[in-house]
C-alpha cells in the first residue's frame, strides 16, 4: 500500500513541509455511527432482514478484509509539523460532529423498533449493531476526554451517556493511565486470561476505580461525591433523562432494547481494553514503583482501514506515551509489540479465547524475550506456560497497592 503520508523535506536550512493524505478520509470516523440507519434505510428499500446487520457485516467481516487488503501505513508526521497539525481545528470539529451522529443513531433505532413491525432476528441483530457504534462513543469521549478545553469535556461526558459508561471519563484517564500494564489495573488482560473472565474483573473493577478516584478528589475540595461536582454523576444523570425519555417516548419494548444496545456497547470496549495490553508488563523497580509507562507497554496496530474509522485509536502505544497528543499526530515506532490485524478483527478472534492465544501469546513471549517473569500470566496458567515454554522463572511477586 502506497504511503499516505507525505513529508517533503528541502535541503538544511530550509522549512520542512507536511501533507496529511489522510485528513478528508477521517471523516470516516464521523459517518461511522451512522451505519445502522444506513442498514435501515436499506431494510426499507429492499425489504431484505440482513440488512438489520450491516454494521456487524462490516466490523466483523469487511473492515478487517479491508485491513488485510490496504495493509499498514507506518508513517509520521514530523515533529516540525505537530504543532501546525494540533491547532488545525478541522480535526476537532470532526470529532465534535460525531457526537450528533451517536444520538441520531441511538433515537432512529429507538424510533424504528418501537414504530415498525420486526422480529426477533431483526430486533437483535439491530441492537447488536447499535451496540457497536454506540461502544464506539467512547472512542470519540475517549479522545475528546483527554483535552484541557472544558467544552471537549463536556462533549466527551456527552458522547459517553448514549451508552451509559460515563464514569470512563475518569476511570480511563485517572485510572487506567497510571496503572495500565501493572496487575494494579483491571483494565489490562493476562497472557492465558480469556476475554470473559476479564470482563467479570474489568468491568466491576473500573467503575470502582473510578468512583475511588472522584471521591479522594472532592473531598480534597471539601464536597460530598453525591454533589453535582461529581463528573461520574454528570454523565449518568444525562443518560438517565435520555433513557427516560426514550422509554417515555418509544414505549416499554425500550427496556429490553436499550440495555442489549448498551451491554453491547460496553463489551466493545471491554475488547478494546482486553487486546491493548494482553500480558505486558512494566518493569518494577527496587523502590516497589513501575517503571514510567513506554510506547512498548501497549499493542499497536497500523492498520489503515479500522484506524480511519476509529480517529487512530490503534496507534494507542503513543497515545499511553503522551495521552493529550491528537488523533492526526500519533506516530509509530519501530519495534513496538503489533497486532497482526486492526481492532475488529482482533475484537472478533478475542471471542474464542483458543484461537486468540494462538495468536498473542508467542508475541508476548518474544516480547519478552521469552521470559516469562517479564509477563503478566493469568492465575492458575503459569505452570502450562512452563509447560509449553520451557521457562523455570519465579513466580511473579504480588501486586502493590496502587497509591
Amino acid at each position: 500500500m502506497k504511503d499516505l503520508n507525505e513529508a517533503d523535506t528541502a535541503e538544511a536550512g530550509t522549512v520542512e513541509t507536511y501533507v496529511d493524505k489522510k485528513r478528508y478520509f477521517w471523516i470516516l470516523s464521523v459517518f461511522w455511527p451512522a451505519t445502522p440507519l444506513i442498514g435501515l434505510y436499506l431494510v426499507l428499500e429492499t425489504g431484505w432482514s440482513i440488512w438489520y446487520g450491516t454494521v456487524l457485516v462490516l466490523w466483523y467481516i469487511a473492515v478487517p478484509l479491508l485491513d488485510a487488503m490496504f495493509g499498514e501505513d507506518f508513517s509520521n508526521p514530523p515533529e516540525s509539523a505537530v504543532p501546525d497539525l494540533e491547532k488545525d481545528r478541522y480535526y476537532r470539529v470532526l470529532t465534535y460532529l460525531t457526537v450528533p451522529m451517536h444520538y441520531a443513531a441511538l433515537v432512529g433505532s429507538c424510533w424504528w423498533v418501537a414504530t415498525q413491525s420486526i422480529n426477533a432476528f431483526e430486533f437483535i441483530a439491530l441492537a447488536l449493531s447499535l451496540g457497536i457504534v454506540n461502544g464506539l462513543a467512547l472512542n470519540t469521549g475517549h479522545e475528546l476526554g483527554h483535552k484541557k478545553e472544558t467544552f471537549d469535556r463536556w462533549m466527551a461526558k456527552l458522547v459517553l451517556a448514549v451508552v451509559g459508561y460515563g464514569h470512563f471519563f475518569i476511570e480511563h484517564n485517572k485510572g487506567h493511565h497510571r496503572d495500565v500494564a501493572t496487575p494494579n489495573d483491571p483494565a489490562t488482560s493476562r497472557m492465558g486470561e480469556n476475554i470473559y473472565s476479564f470482563a467479570t474483573r474489568e468491568i466491576p473493577g473500573a467503575f470502582k476505580r473510578a468512583w475511588e478516584l472522584e471521591e479522594v478528589r472532592l473531598k480534597r475540595s471539601g464536597k460530598s461525591v453525591w454533589s453535582l461536582d461529581n463528573e461520574i454523576l454528570q454523565p449518568m444523570i444525562i443518560t438517565v433523562v435520555l433513557y427516560a425519555g426514550l422509554l417515555a417516548f418509544f414505549g416499554p419494548i425500550m427496556l429490553v432494547f436499550l440495555p442489549i444496545q448498551m451491554a453491547y456497547g460496553w463489551w466493545q470496549l471491554t475488547s478494546a481494553n482486553y487486546i491493548e495490553h494482553y500480558g505486558l508488563l512494566r518493569e518494577k523497580l527496587p523502590n516497589g514503583k513501575y517503571e514510567h509507562q513506554k510506547p512498548h507497554h501497549s499493542w499497536n496496530s497500523n492498520h489503515i482501514m479500522s484506524n480511519l474509522i476509529l480517529f487512530h485509536l490503534q496507534r494507542h502505544s503513543d497515545h499511553h506515551a503522551h495521552p493529550t497528543r491528537s488523533y492526526q499526530s500519533l506516530r509509530d515506532f519501530k519495534d513496538l509489540p503489533a497486532l497482526p490485524s486492526g481492532y475488529p478483527g482482533m475484537f472478533f478472534a478475542a471471542m474464542i479465547p483458543s484461537w486468540y492465544r494462538s495468536i498473542l501469546d508467542h508475541r508476548v513471549l518474544d516480547w519478552a524475550k521469552g521470559d516469562l517473569n517479564k509477563i503478566q500470566i493469568e492465575p492458575g496458567m503459569r505452570e502450562y506456560y512452563e509447560r509449553k515454554y520451557g521457562s523455570v522463572a519465579p513466580a511473579q511477586p504480588a501486586a502493590m497497592p496502587a497509591e
